[in-house]
């Protein structure tokens, strides 16, 4: 491992647990345990799974213009945000390209932002320079971030902390567990049910081993966190989105939020509004992130390209695996508009053989958030 890696509060419980460790986002990060990816994978959608995720970039801003100043960098209402709720957001650039995803918390007092290991440092620089007077920002750099994932997880947290069954999806709640103050959201990045608890450095380990404890709950790598997130139809920055896709052409329109768009009581105001105003009202983008489920059972990986039946290349494929819940190879891609209508055969060329895969639905899983 090359000596300028950064390693987490939890470093020391991943080699012991006998993890296999890679470097990822500058962090020495556990690939898988013995159990193995695809194991990892199906004990996540069956019981629970641990994740440790303290590589993302933890951020408080404080000051009672703290929300709209960091609504001007999104399409997204923060003003109106409700305490101890979370929301999906994007920093877009001035061509309406998106320059990270992140989650947004109102604590009330301030507003917690968790933004991806990869663009941290970026995204702190874009706040430090653009979110003005009177709003200061504190990164949360003494925090680990793990994430407890499955249908089980909340029993098994429940147990050590009842309060989490008042939660549902998106709820956010800064508690005591185990005598620990954790900053604790019901969301995450698999399409179950779970949490996601900020726990100070120190308390990390001792935390973190409480919570392994529980019988349903396994560690889990970034091996099967990817191929649980893609069967959940969500994106990796860098891969799925980048500053090249607009949120339309990333088929997030969603993620806009109705009283930020043209039409809206707050209309515009964040980078590349403009550009993404037009593309709403004019749909004249060229290329669409859609969903492709493939025959047989070999993985179609990041960067194949695709083919309509005429063997003109029409897109490329952002990323791609053997789905264990869906059994059967799903990936996500581009592809030129007319290609991206559900059940449209395109072709993966994967080592010179054209693998035929149809345009599918994401998510490729039911999605179980629970919202009581």
């Amino acid at each position: 491992m090359s000596e300028n890696l950064l390693k987490t509060p939890l470093f020391d419980l991943h080699v012991e647990l006998g993890a296999k460790m890679v470097p990822f986002a500058g962090y020495e990060m556990p690939v898988q345990y013995p159990l193995g990816v695809k194991k990892e994978h199906l004990h996540t959608r069956e019981q629970a799974g641990l994740f440790d995720v303290s590589h993302m970039g933890q951020v408080k801003l404080t000051g009672a213009n703290a929300a709209a100043a960091l609504e001007k960098l999104v399409p997204v209402d923060i003003i109106d945000l409700p305490v101890g709720k979370q929301r999906y957001a994007l920093f877009t650039n001035d061509e309406g390209g998106i320059m990270d995803d992140l989650m947004v918390t109102n604590y009330g007092d301030y507003i917690y932002v968790v933004v991806n290991a990869a663009c941290k440092d970026q995204d702190i620089a874009h706040m430090r320079a653009n979110l003005g007077e009177g709003v200061e920002l504190e990164v949360l750099d003494d925090r680990a971030l793990v994430a407890v994932q499955g249908p089980t997880a909340a029993a098994a947290i429940a147990r050590i902390q009842p309060a989490v069954n008042d939660m549902v999806f998106m709820d956010s709640r800064i508690m005591e567990i185990d005598g620990v103050e954790c900053f604790v959201s019901r969301s995450g990045y698999t399409g179950e049910d779970g949490f996601e608890i900020s726990i100070p450095a120190a308390d990390a380990d001792r935390l973190t081993r409480l919570f392994l404890a529980q019988p349903e709950i396994e560690a889990i790598g970034l091996g099967a966190r990817d191929s649980l997130r893609l069967e959940s139809g969500l994106c990796l920055y860098g891969h799925d989105i980048d500053t090249t896709t607009t949120p339309l052409e990333g088929s997030l329109i969603w993620a806009i939020s109705k009283n930020r768009r043209a039409d809206g009581e707050r209309a515009g105001g964040f980078p590349g509004a403009d550009k993404i105003f037009d593309q709403i009202a004019n749909k004249n983008w060229t290329r669409k992130r859609i969903g492709l489920i493939g025959e047989g059972r070999a993985p179609v990986r990041e960067g194949t390209k695709l083919f309509d039946a005429n063997d003109n290349e029409i897109g490329v494929v952002t990323s791609g695996t053997y789905g264990p819940t869906v059994e059967a190879p799903v990936a996500m891609g581009y592809v030129a508009t007319e290609f991206s209508a559900l059940d449209t055969q395109v072709f993966a060329d994967v080592r010179g053989k054209k693998l035929p895969m149809t345009v599918a639905r994401m998510p490729f899983i039911e999605q179980r958030y629970y919202r009581g």
